[in-house]
């Protein structure tokens, strides 16, 4: 638009970049009927995929218009940020029909997809949640200043990515259907796995207020103590509002992986079902594999 987008208006711009590339590489794979190219199970991506799309373009929505679009003059630049917003709206929209309407269209009625349990939902959210808060720290002086007090800071960053790549390699090993060969049962892996998370996201939910709002720590206790928050003509979603979003965004994602470890505990108390039903999953799987090749 001609204009300077910082660091917010260009994390939505790479969403929405994004979500258009994966999209249209899943529709020339499924009109040229290659989904037994692919070394996994083909449908649950597009299912798995359109879940993490329409969470993230509503999340992509509703972060531009709080953090760019109303800082903007009003005029045709306006007019076309506030457009976008729309349309970012309707892909949310068109995203969460995907997955409600997908699974039925190909009549897989009987093969569990994980984004459709509880431990799957959680995870896609944690990993949203995380990716949210890599938007918010996309300025290095966030967490690198002041110079005395970064380390603490430095370590909330590194938490974040951390507890992503876990939650990212959980993912993948469900997608590619690896997790029965894993060398411990998987409902003990994902149980050791989620508490180290959460243990190190108790870590980041004291340490990063701590060192952003306490004065005796380097931090800022009051907004208006921050030059950008009280400049009238600022272009940009203020540095303390966007500390405080990290810290809101800490805590619930904490309340998730403390719910996603509940769950595991549970798992592991009953003897763990999802180890006597890996037979059968994996059978229904190579069954369904035989079919579509006889097709």
């Amino acid at each position: 638009m001609g204009i300077w987008r910082g660091v917010i208006g260009d994390w939505s711009m790479s969403i929405w970049g994004i979500c258009f590339a994966v999209t249209l590489i899943i529709s020339i794979v499924e009109l040229c009927d290659l989904p037994s190219c692919f070394p996994f199970y083909w449908y649950t991506f597009p299912v798995t995929y359109a879940c993490y799309a329409a969470l993230i373009c509503l999340s992509a929505s509703i972060i531009y218009s709080i953090a760019y679009v109303q800082f903007l003059p009003y005029g045709p630049y306006r007019d076309r940020a506030i457009a976008a917003t729309a349309f970012s709206c309707s892909a949310s929209v068109f995203y969460a029909l995907d997955v409600a309407f997908t699974w039925n269209w190909y009549d897989l009625d009987d093969t569990i997809c994980y984004v459709h349990t509880v431990p799957g939902l959680l995870k896609v959210l944690e990993t949203l949640v995380a990716g949210v808060i890599f938007a918010f720290l996309s300025s290095p002086s966030l967490y690198l200043h002041p110079v005395e007090h970064h380390t603490a800071l430095v370590w909330c960053v590194a938490v974040y990515c951390i507890c992503f790549i876990l939650g990212a390699v959980v993912l993948l090993l469900k997608l590619r259907e690896r997790e029965y060969r894993l060398c411990i049962l998987y409902p003990i892996f994902q149980l050791v796995l989620t508490l180290f998370s959460t243990l190190l996201y108790i870590s980041t939910v004291v340490l990063w207020p701590l060192y952003q709002f306490n004065e005796e720590f380097g931090g800022q206790s009051r907004r208006a103590s921050v030059v950008s928050c009280s400049d009238e003509l600022a272009y940009d979603m203020c540095l303390w509002d966007r500390l405080l979003a990290v810290a809101i965004l800490t805590a619930i994602n904490l309340l998730m992986y403390m719910v996603d470890l509940v769950y595991w505990a549970r798992q592991g108390s009953i003897g763990t079902e999802d180890v006597s039903s890996a037979p059968d999953a994996v059978l229904s799987h190579l069954l369904f594999s035989q079919s579509e090749d006889a097709l």
